[in-house]
């Protein structure tokens, strides 16, 4: 898989994210210090709600910013067979003759792109999955849940 690509289209996803989290928060302070907003009575509490959504927009926003920056810090290399999983790898698991692919990334775990027709998810060392990625190598067997029981899987590869 080409990681260059990979690492691109999470950039780029991230930033669209910046852009709308940017956007609500802007909306959110503007409603919060409208003049239509203020308190009209002291059980009146439009312009505080308003102001604590701006507040949580803001923090948002913050964090996707703080997570493009740890994406585009990130050094990637290519993983020598054998090596165990570390942040910048894709890991390739199979079970039950599906396969799927995960990227460990520095922040923002959940995130699903699509590369070269193929979806990837990322996952942070700091997730279930990803501490039980970090450090396995190809071959080793990884049990995880899915629904009420387990599913054995397979790391196909560490790229």
């Amino acid at each position: 898989m080409d990681k260059s690509a990979l690492l691109k289209a999470i950039v780029d996803k991230l930033a669209h994210e910046l852009a709308l989290q940017s956007e609500a928060a802007e909306d959110a302070h503007k409603e919060a210090t409208n003049d239509e907003s203020r308190a009209e009575d002291r059980y009146d509490m439009r312009g505080q709600l308003a102001a604590y959504l701006a507040a949580g927009q803001a923090k948002l926003a913050d964090e996707v910013a703080t997570a493009i920056a740890a994406f585009r810090n990130i050094a990637l290399r290519v993983f020598s067979p054998g090596e165990p999983a570390a942040v910048g790898a894709v890991v390739r698991l199979e079970a039950r003759g599906a396969q799927s692919l995960y990227f460990l990334g520095p922040a923002h775990g959940g995130l699903e792109v699509e590369v070269d027709g193929a979806e990837v998810m990322v996952v942070t060392p700091s997730s279930p999955l990803g501490r039980s990625l970090m450090g396995r190598r190809t071959g080793e067997r990884v049990a995880l849940p899915q629904g009420a029981r387990t599913v054995e899987h397979r790391i196909a590869a560490v790229e």
